[in-house]
C-alpha cells in the first residue's frame, strides 16, 4: 500500500512542477482524486466513508448522486479528493444498465 501511495505523491508533485515549468500546457480549471474502497459489504464500506470523513473533518453526501453513492470530500482550491463507497444496489444496476454494451450498433 505504501508503495503506490508514494508513488501516486510523487506523480502529483512531478506533475505539479511540470505544469509550473511549462505555462503554455493548457490544464483544466480543476482535477479530483478518488478514491474508492474495495468491495466490502456496504455497512462496511460506509464505515470506510465515515473513517475518511471524520480524518477530512467534512460531512459525509449519502444518496445525492444517481447511484446513491456514500462519499466525502475536501477541497484544496481547485483539487479535490473525494472517498466514494458505490453499495451493491448502484453497482447492480449500473450493471444491468451496462449489459448490452457493445451489442447494438446504432445507425449510421
Amino acid at each position: 500500500m505504501r508503495d503506490h501511495r508514494r508513488a501516486l505523491i510523487n506523480g502529483l508533485l512531478n506533475l505539479a512542477i511540470f505544469l509550473e515549468t511549462h505555462p503554455d500546457v493548457p490544464t483544466s480549471s480543476g482535477l479530483t482524486l478518488r478514491y474508492i474502497p474495495e468491495r466490502a459489504e456496504d455497512e462496511d464500506l460506509r464505515a470506510e466513508i465515515d473513517r475518511i470523513a471524520a480524518i477530512l473533518g467534512s460531512r459525509v453526501d449519502a444518496g445525492n448522486s444517481p447511484y446513491d453513492h456514500y462519499a466525502t470530500s475536501i477541497h484544496f482550491g481547485p483539487v479535490e479528493y473525494r472517498a466514494v463507497a458505490i453499495p451493491a444496489a448502484a453497482r447492480a444496476l449500473y450493471d444491468a444498465e451496462s449489459s448490452y454494451r457493445g451489442c447494438i450498433e446504432p445507425n449510421a
